[in-house]
């Protein structure tokens, strides 16, 4: 059944894209969280003891059997709130920010120097630590700064980014690891947001050096891992200098909000016009054509991916918006998002992964999936 725009509309303004995230953070709650006080989650619905964590990149961490999510998929929690908080300013979110998810989050952080956050709870065997994990929560503790003026965030953000700078060497003319114990490539998914991390960190402190180190890391990503004919991002640059050109949404949205943030900050054209020619071509490519004999909707269809990944890449259309007031992608989005609420959820209020489809296919859901949905449903509430 092909739901018409009309009937979407309709049925969208019973709840609000904010009161939709609300609600998907409530099933997640109910659904996931571990009942021990640790305020921590399971990786899979239904739980799985046996789930294999192909993204930490092989190794016995990928298939220990584990009580509790690693740290990447937890970390979807804080980018929820914070949107969440960013729009409401609700002093119940906040106090879930500060009692629930940060004392979880602290589960996960390692005394190894310089400390940082590990892949798995500190209570266990010492685990690896991801650069790019840190990347994410430093911005968000940069966000939750710069929205509460609150000093401990920046301190954290502060020291999260002295972890990530440790990951950064003169090899292959610079750029960040992806892994502290295999550093074996230099990814975007730890480049890209490094940068729109240390631009907030400017934002956040007007350290000039920041902005500087940002512009460069910037430069290097864009030299070394964009694809000239088209604009869009591969993952990654080993050591060798092989590039594996898998392209995946949330390495090119990262460097599409890098560069409206540099727009934003030094007015400096090209670089609102690298932005928009990245975010042509991730329509393109990471949506189906509306019309087209794969979609009989008459909004582009994002392509199967984790959600996780789409909504990384929703965060750099939304500050291109900010910057040009260009509504094609925020209504794509904002399309697929109507869609999902009605096709996509299953009876437990969670949500697969086929954009195209009517049903929410796949019986086991992963966490970060579900919190990803509820960030994307805060960040556009209000646009």
């Amino acid at each position: 059944m092909v739901i018409t725009s009309s009937i979407l509309a309709q049925e969208t303004n019973k709840k609000s894209f904010l009161g939709k995230a609300l609600e998907t953070l409530s099933h997640i709650e109910q659904n996931y969280a571990v009942e021990d006080g640790q305020q921590l989650f399971r990786e899979t619905y239904p739980y799985n003891n046996n789930y294999n964590a192909s993204y930490l990149g092989g190794g016995e961490n990928s298939t220990k059997s584990n009580l509790y999510s690693y740290l990447w998929p937890f970390s979807g929690s804080l980018s929820a709130y914070v949107a969440v908080l960013e729009k409401t300013d609700a002093r119940k979110t906040k106090a879930h920010i500060d009692k629930s998810v940060l004392k979880g989050l602290e589960q996960y952080y390692d005394k190894r120097h310089p400390a940082g956050y590990a892949s798995y709870v500190n209570s266990a065997p010492q685990s690896d630590r991801f650069y790019d994990d840190n990347i994410w929560l430093g911005i968000d503790f940069v966000d939750l700064y710069l929205h509460t003026r609150e000093k401990r965030y920046l301190d954290k953000a502060l020291e999260i980014w002295t972890f990530v700078a440790s990951g950064m060497d003169d090899k292959l003319g610079g750029g960040i690891y992806w892994c502290e114990q295999k550093k074996e490539s230099k990814n975007t998914c730890s480049n890209a947001p490094a940068v729109v991390y240390l631009l907030k960190l400017y934002e956040a402190t007007k350290i000039k050096t920041y902005l500087e180190e940002a512009m460069e890391l910037y430069a290097w990503t864009k030299k070394n891992l964009q694809d000239p004919s088209d604009k869009l991002y591969w993952d990654n640059v080993s050591l060798s200098g092989k590039i594996s050109k898998a392209k995946y949404p949330y390495n090119t949205g990262q460097m599409i909000q890098s560069a409206a943030l540099l727009y934003k900050i030094t007015k400096e054209k090209r670089f609102l016009e690298e932005a928009q020619e990245s975010a042509q071509s991730g329509l393109d490519y990471f949506f189906t054509a509306p019309n087209s004999a794969k979609n009989s909707n008459s909004y582009p269809v994002l392509k199967r991916s984790d959600n996780w990944f789409i909504a990384i890449m929703l965060r750099g259309y939304i500050e291109l918006y900010h910057q040009d007031k260009d509504r094609r992608y925020i209504d794509a989005f904002q399309s697929n998002l109507n869609h999902a609420w009605h096709a996509m959820r299953d009876d437990n209020g969670l949500f697969g992964k086929d954009w195209s489809s009517d049903a929410a296919t796949s019986k086991q859901k992963w966490l970060l999936d579900q919190f990803a949905i509820a960030e994307m449903y805060a960040r556009l509430a209000g646009l």
